[in-house]
């Protein structure tokens, strides 16, 4: 197969303007043990927050359960007018990885692509989970792709990758390389850079090394990298040297440093971590780094922390036109994921 091809497609940045953002209502009381009680009041305060700014998309597993929802929706003051409730069977609610990846063809117009999903390679439970893109796709009213490669289905999770939309695309080894939690067996390094250029408009590909420790993906890039706009990225960073995550995080900065760019090299903001959170004795994959930029807002995962307070200072001034809203996600993280685990945007 050629490894040179001129894309027809490219993926917008975050930051672009957005339509609408899709959350699946949280129901499996599994992944939060002894917490699940304070989730939906959590995913309440997420939803009616990007309500006040865009239209939103609830998937929820049958209409007995929206009057609940509703109410707590109110609640917590969301506008209602702006949530489209999508009656749509869902084992977990990451939609960065289970739902719909919307890229732009030639003309602009929007186009949804729908990877294969295998629960991280690491669950079991996630068949309802591969088939939202497909459930939900009529509400869209769009093309829709579903990639491979030597006609075997590709399996991708948005959380393993991030966008400029400009044609550069970060990600991690671990998490697409290793053998551990492997997701396509049948693909190799020069495999996803084809498959990045030809889906997303990927010019260069920047592969980090490895995510952050509790987290059960394997190395998702969104606790880790994020881009802020075209030549900038919010880096994760770990200043305690005893740490698990100092040598891992340390070697990322030490990649990206040397990562240039027609002769100008990216500008880096290491963003500390908050400290190890452990609930039951589990370490927990808490990162500032899961934000989600929606029009007009950041929604900012807290912890608790006294790195907080520095980390909305950091954001305040990077996201001068957008206001930054905190949401302590303390409880939520119990999950293994946060805000824009559970995010999934559509493009204007």
């Amino acid at each position: 197969m050629p490894r040179k091809i001129n894309s027809f497609f490219r993926m917008p940045a975050e930051w672009e303007k957005q339509q609408s953002t899709l959350i699946g209502w949280p129901y499996n009381k599994s992944d939060w043990p002894g917490k699940f009680k304070y989730i939906p009041r959590v995913f309440a305060q997420i939803i009616s927050k990007i309500s006040e700014y865009q239209e939103l998309n609830l998937l929820i597993k049958n209409f007995k359960s929206k009057k609940t929802i509703k109410k707590l929706l109110k609640k917590n003051n969301a506008k209602l007018n702006n949530i489209k409730f999508i009656i749509c069977k869902t084992n977990r609610v990451w939609m960065r990885d289970t739902g719909p990846i919307f890229i732009k063809d030639k003309n602009n117009r929007n186009v949804i692509l729908n990877w294969k999903f295998n629960g991280w390679a690491k669950y079991k439970n996630y068949r309802a989970d591969n088939k939202v893109t497909l459930r939900i796709k009529k509400h869209y009213k769009v093309n829709t792709i579903s990639p491979k490669f030597k006609k075997k289905s590709i399996v991708l999770e948005g959380g393993s990758i991030d966008v400029n939309g400009k044609g550069l695309l970060l990600t991690t080894k671990e998490c697409l390389l290793s053998k551990i939690q492997q997701r396509n067996s049948f693909l190799k390094i020069k495999d996803y850079n084809y498959i990045f250029r030809k889906f997303f408009g990927t010019k260069k590909v920047i592969w980090l090394n490895k995510g952050i420790e509790g987290d059960d993906t394997h190395g998702h890039v969104d606790d880790i990298a994020r881009f802020v706009n075209t030549n900038k990225v919010f880096l994760a960073y770990e200043n305690n040297k005893k740490d698990k995550n100092y040598k891992n995080l340390d070697e990322n900065f030490k990649i990206l440093k040397k990562i240039k760019i027609k002769l100008s090299q990216i500008k880096i903001r290491k963003i500390p971590m908050p400290r190890p959170i452990y609930i039951n004795k589990v370490r927990v994959p808490a990162s500032y780094l899961n934000f989600y930029i929606l029009n007009n807002c950041v929604l900012l995962p807290t912890f608790n922390d006294p790195n907080d307070k520095i980390v909305i200072k950091i954001f305040k001034k990077e996201f001068k036109n957008r206001k930054i809203v905190p949401i302590d996600c303390s409880e939520l993280i119990w999950g293994f994921g946060a805000i824009h685990c559970l995010t999934q945007q559509e493009p204007k």
